[in-house]
């Protein structure tokens, strides 16, 4: 009874793995994301799972929480942890169709996460096809809100992770294929500048530009990266008429640090920009944040088993903490053993060269085999 003999066949996985990809499911379409779940569902029903959907909250999709049937259900065991959004707006499928060229293989989603989540998939239906039972009960929890810090959905993730014996995502693999056992802090801000409207033609001087504050209001916030805590923008909003002196702009910043008394300064400092100047009034509102997880004796634990099962397969699985947030940053705050992408190989995740490895396909899904007959 050695999972990694199962049948695993890349074509076969690539066939059931395209509707997914072809149903996009950017984070901010709540319909679409749980369009996603609903055919995640379909599938995992067809292979005996029990499947329960759990509404949307904050105009976020539905999220679906799956059993396996085992002796031992409600019992501590493992938890696969994944989300179903993606940083992709519907449309992208014109410009990143999904495609194979060579060994690649391209789509929307497919690297962060759809492929990791379809490989957990692919490894309970080969081993409930051999008529195989995991010794440990296994969930999988599918949520819809990972790519904006997980604001609707955290603490179900943290309910459904708690006493647990594992928790595994298949995230993206490391650019080597290694996993992730631990993840730096980070920390969202919302920013907003108000200044004074007027008509840019007749009026200019009259007004205060919340876009030329805020602009340079992100200079300075970027300035304050160091090795020990980095500051980006990313999102910014503002004007509506290019006649009028802008009275309004807002913007998105993310700040991440390895540790968390550098987070918590990082922090400080943000929150100390907040003022008026030249009339216009600067805020900082604090958004969601990702604790640090550093790498602890259960999570590392875990990682020895994986890459113990990586060498019969016949690669080496690295290891190490990462900067970019992920659900693991929570359950591995928590002290429940997590290990973290684990998922498949590729590169270009967030843009329009997205793809995956085809041949991960088949490498991880033994290695999900591996790890679902092996954690006891």
């Amino acid at each position: 009874m050695n999972p990694l003999n199962l049948p695993f066949d890349a074509e076969e996985m690539l066939t059931g793995l395209r509707p997914w990809i072809e149903c996009e499911s950017p984070t901010w379409d709540g319909a679409a994301v749980s369009r996603m779940m609903a055919l995640a569902a379909r599938d995992l029903s067809a292979i005996g799972a029990t499947v329960e959907t759990i509404p949307g909250r904050m105009g976020f999709g539905d999220s679906i929480r799956v059993s396996f049937p085992h002796p031992d259900q409600g019992k501590p065991g493992i938890l696969v942890s994944g989300h179903m959004d993606t940083v992709h707006p519907i449309g992208t499928l014109e410009k990143l169709p999904f495609r194979r060229e060579d060994g690649l293989c391209f789509g929307p989603g497919i690297m962060d996460m759809k492929g990791g989540n379809y490989v957990f998939f692919e490894a309970m239906r080969q081993i409930t096809r051999a008529g195989w039972t995991t010794p440990l009960p296994v969930t999988f929890l599918f949520t819809p809100d990972e790519e904006v810090g997980t604001p609707a959905t955290r603490g179900l993730i943290e309910d459904a992770a708690r006493g647990q014996r594992a928790v595994l995502l298949p995230e993206p693999a490391s650019p080597d294929g290694g996993a992730v056992i631990g993840r730096y802090a980070i920390a969202r801000f919302n920013l907003l500048t108000e200044g004074r409207p007027s008509h840019a033609g007749w009026a200019l001087r009259e007004g205060r530009s919340a876009i030329a504050a805020m602009a340079r209001k992100i200079l300075e916030v970027e300035a304050m990266t160091t090795e020990d805590c980095t500051f980006s923008v990313g999102v910014i909003h503002a004007g509506q008429w290019v006649n009028c002196v802008s009275s309004e702009c807002r913007a998105e910043a993310l700040s991440m640090a390895k540790r968390q008394q550098d987070l918590d300064h990082g922090v400080a400092a943000m929150m100390a920009l907040e003022g008026e100047e030249n009339g216009v009034a600067f805020k900082v509102t604090r958004g969601v944040t990702r604790p640090v997880w550093e790498p602890q004796p259960g999570t590392m634990a875990l990682y020895e088993i994986a890459r113990t099962i990586a060498a019969d397969i016949g690669f080496k699985l690295n290891c190490g903490s990462a900067g970019g947030g992920s659900d693991g940053n929570f359950t591995g705050a928590m002290g429940v053993p997590t290990l973290d992408s684990i998922g498949v190989r590729g590169k270009g995740l967030h843009t329009l060269g997205e793809h995956i490895e085809v041949a991960s396909l088949v490498e991880r899904a033994k290695l999900a085999a591996g790890l679902l007959m092996n954690i006891r």
